[in-house]
């Protein structure tokens, strides 16, 4: 009698319970076209939604009375309703386009956003993952775009006829020293950051403001996520990479980790390859964060990640024997004043290790140490919806060792700089950023000043206009032998920017050009600063979704033609990394659970001084399945017909080759904690 009874009592709460729940329901759109993933919800509540692909939204609520509902889309004005809550029924909202101030002006010229929403070009950590034959590499994913050569011998980024080493990463706004995990020759590196930590990744192929610096090509700004709301846990595993993560959410902050192993191992007992590996490549990584929000006001983020790589291969006479260790950390806090004016402070500190046996010839021994500490400072004011400035500086202190066989050098050297931004809304459509950026090192001074004027003639179209002068130091190993006191490189940048969009289309052209002065040149066995270069070229883009429903088409070219009198050459030529064409088609399908996509790649042949290489082809194709709701299947091919593709011509004019024609990989992801597959490393 006393369980019926209880019994009674459960259902009798659990039918008050249904009564007191009330749906609120209705449509929004912008008078025209339904807004999709519009926030809609109850102030004061956790209860609410976002609307669907028709701008459609459905929700219960407990709350009775008067309640106010608000919903809220990016580039439009809030939408308030308070009326009893038994009358959001039905509902018919039209939300009002906000008028466009600085702050949504995020299109810009040769810059590429992907996980923010930029009115079109989104891509999430999932997107990075697989896209192409990238397995998981931002690097590789970013080789899609244009601007960026094929270099298959390394794989890095070469952006507009630049070397590799003028892209520079930033994360959280802190310099990076060495963003690659090392590799052999002739077998392309990797990136050394999961997509999964970044909420935010903006590559910019040149252009960009006083901000950044030390970067004479391209910068790739890449922001976290904030703190985790809720815990995750997940795993995935391939033929060569295997990975565990997770976050713990707390009140106001989360703690998150990651750790991974890549072996070839496996790979190289499986399929056939060139190399005569002593030892495979194998890389174990591990990385932590920790974030806290301060009332809101406030935000500290920090992060720490250890890398180490080993490989040795057999070659000719001697057995090379190779292993690095790269740390790097940062701490970064964001802060409130009140009154328009934000504060932003951060440190950073990277060092890497180069341990290298038979590096050149048997018995040789190659050690190299670098680390750089930096620190940086900002401030900005928001003025009004017309005017945004900020002002900044920075330190990076920087020292480094290298010794081959008993010889080599010690270098000790800091470099200051300081920043100032104007970003002005002149007349409504017409926007203007200013800034001078200026650097100190050794008693050299210098200024460069850039300007970006944008025109959006309309929601679909806009032009920019950008100039500006950027800096970059020696590598070390130059400024080691220099013989001057001119210690940075320069490189003026001019561009036109022409961007179209609609629901369904983006188009970008940009036509640009660059002219180096002060680059490094060896003469009479050491280097001054006599070498210079230009690069001039146009980059096509064109992604569009309308040809047939759940088709995505992307094609990207550029036209490079780079001239450059710098390191050992005797007279101006093509640097032998810059291609003239790239051209990259890509096709992705979904159906049902699964997506499959197809990318065609190709470079004309580059120059050297053995021989000039044929082009460069590659067929890639990946197939992504959702096996189950927490569970992922990819899998790509690359190089699907086994072109011979020859990376370069060494000394004796012999072609090189990569280790594999084709490159298989199927990997699993599965997330333990969440409703969403491979969301482990959300960080």
């Amino acid at each position: 009698m006393k369980h019926f009874f209880l019994h009674i009592i459960f259902l009798l709460f659990a039918v008050c319970s249904i009564e007191a729940q009330t749906v609120v329901s209705g449509t929004i759109s912008d008078g025209n076209e339904p807004l999709a993933g519009t926030n809609v919800f109850i102030i004061g509540s956790i209860d609410g939604c976002l609307t669907d692909s028709l701008g459609r939204f459905s929700f219960t609520t407990t709350m009775t009375g008067e309640v106010t509902l608000k919903s809220s889309f990016v580039g439009y004005e809030d939408f308030f309703l308070t009326a009893d809550a038994a009358q959001l029924t039905n509902l018919t909202i039209t939300m009002n386009e906000q008028a466009t101030s600085i702050d949504e002006v995020v299109v810009s010229a040769s810059t590429y956003s992907f996980g923010k929403r930029d009115h079109f070009k989104t891509m999430n950590a999932l997107d990075v993952v697989m896209t192409g034959s990238s397995c998981g590499d931002i690097v590789a994913a970013l080789q899609a775009l244009p601007g960026t050569q094929k270099v298959g011998e390394n794989g890095k980024l070469y952006v507009r006829g630049g070397e590799s080493e003028e892209c520079q990463t930033f994360v959280n706004g802190m310099h990076v020293l060495v963003p690659y995990s090392t590799n052999i020759d002739n077998s392309a590196v990797r990136g050394r950051f999961s997509p999964f930590m970044f909420k935010g990744i903006n590559f910019s192929l040149g252009g960009y403001n006083g901000e950044y610096g030390q970067a004479l090509s391209a910068v790739l700004p890449m922001e976290t996520t904030d703190a985790a709301t809720s815990d995750k846990m997940g795993v995935s595993a391939s033929l060569v990479d295997w990975n565990i993560g997770g976050t713990k959410a707390y009140e106001s902050s989360s703690l998150s980790f990651n750790a991974a192993m890549t072996s070839m191992g496996l790979y190289d007992k499986l399929f056939e390859e060139r190399f005569d590996f002593s030892r495979p490549y194998l890389k174990i990584s591990g990385e932590s964060q920790y974030k806290k929000e301060f009332r809101q006001k406030g935000v500290m983020k920090t992060y720490v990640g250890y890398d180490l790589t080993t490989v040795g291969q057999h070659i000719d006479e001697r057995s090379l024997d190779l292993c690095e260790h790269n740390v790097y950390a940062n701490a970064t806090y964001k802060v409130s004043l009140g009154k328009g004016y934000t504060l932003f402070g951060g440190i950073a500190n990277s060092s890497v290790i180069n341990d290298i046996y038979d590096a050149l010839q048997a018995g040789d021994h190659y050690y190299n140490f670098r680390n750089e500490v930096h620190l940086k400072t900002e401030v900005q004011k928001g003025c009004t919806s017309w005017l945004k400035l900020s002002a900044g500086s920075e330190d990076y202190i920087r020292n480094s060792k290298m010794d081959y066989d008993g010889k080599g050098y010690k270098l000790n050297y800091n470099l200051f700089a300081a920043h100032v931004d104007a970003q002005c809304k002149v007349i409504p459509r017409v926007f203007l950023n200013v800034s001078a950026r200026t650097e100190i090192m050794n008693s050299e001074w210098l200024m460069m000043p850039r300007a970006t004027l944008s025109y959006q003639s309309s929601k679909q179209l806009q032009f920019t206009a950008v100039a500006g002068r950027y800096s970059q130091t020696f590598a070390d190993d130059y400024l080691a032998q220099k013989a001057d006191g001119r210690s940075q490189s320069t490189a003026d940048h001019a561009i036109l920017s022409m961007q179209y969009s609609t629901d369904n289309t983006l188009v970008r052209i940009e036509p640009y050009c660059k002219k180096y002065r002060r680059l490094p040149l060896l003469e009479n066995g050491i280097y001054s600063s006599h070498g210079y270069g230009t690069s001039r070229g146009i980059d096509l883009f064109w992604e569009d979704h309308s040809l047939f429903k759940n088709l995505t088409t992307i094609c990207s070219y550029s036209l490079n033609v780079s001239r450059r009198l710098y390191l050992d050459n005797a007279e101006p030529c093509t640097p032998d990394f810059a291609s003239r064409h790239n051209l990259r088609l890509t096709a992705k399908y979904s159906f049902g659970k699964a997506i499959i996509g197809m990318t065609e790649s190709y470079a004309s042949g580059r120059h050297f001084a053995t021989g000039t290489t044929p082009h460069y082809n590659s067929v890639d194709v990946n197939l992504t399945y959702l096996l189950a709701p927490k569970v992922i299947i990819y899998s790509s091919l690359s190089n699907v017909f086994g072109r011979k593709n020859i990376f370069r011509y060494d000394a004796s004019g012999n072609p090189v080759l990569p280790s594999n024609d084709r490159f298989f990989y199927i990997g699993i992801f599965v997330s333990l904690k969440n409703n969403k597959a491979y969301d482990i490393s959300n960080f």
